[in-house]
């Protein structure tokens, strides 16, 4: 099964100063999102199975069409991050079988791995709706410069039978991280936390 694309939508959020103070590399996010057709709207069904397999591409898909927007080489990506709206005639459900089954190894293979897991979000809503996207390092959960979140809404989305699914992806953490904790700097990739 192949998602029913409506549409693509890519954007990137760049930071250049912060509180007044210039930053030397700018802090960039980007995000995408694709508004597709939920083959299960208006009816239940047990077996979620083409949501899973549509999760699959689009995490391939959307990551690496955020990584394209950072300009980026794969390994570069810092943070990641996926969310769904679903419209009014699904379930929340849908939601989950897009994001956790199968999206997540297509989206470390579009920011060079990430051990790791990619935080989410999901919400039922209209046209729209906005969800914050959740961000993490990609190779380290306890990162705590990197604990942030951009948002995501495609003003004429999600219609009732359609489900606006999007992916994360940094080049670096917040702009002026000084929080403590565990630094970039510090990760020993082991376990996915630290």
């Amino acid at each position: 099964m192949s998602a029913k694309i409506r549409k693509l939508i890519v954007q990137v959020d760049e930071t250049r100063v912060e509180m007044g103070q210039a930053l030397a590399t700018p802090t960039r996010k980007a995000v995408a999102m694709a508004v597709i057709e939920n083959p299960y709207a208006g009816r239940y069904a047990e077996n979620l199975d083409e949501l899973v397999a549509i999760g699959e591409e689009l995490g391939g898909l959307l990551g690496g069409k955020c990584v394209q927007a950072l300009g980026i080489a794969p390994a570069q990506a810092h943070s990641y991050g996926k969310a769904a709206i679903v419209g009014s005639a699904g379930e929340l459900e849908h939601a989950a079988a897009i994001l956790h089954p199968r999206l997540g190894a297509p989206l470390r293979t579009a920011v060079g791995q990430g051990a790791a897991l990619v935080p989410s979000a999901k919400k039922i809503g209209g046209l729209g709706a906005a969800i914050d996207v959740p961000l993490g390092h990609k190779d380290a959960a306890y990162v705590r410069s990197h604990f942030d979140a951009i948002e995501a809404r495609v003003a004429d989305a999600p219609r009732a039978g359609e489900i606006v699914v999007a992916v994360a992806v940094t080049d670096s953490g917040r702009p002026l991280p000084r929080v403590g904790g565990l630094q970039a700097s510090e990760i020993q990739g082991k376990d996915g936390l630290r």
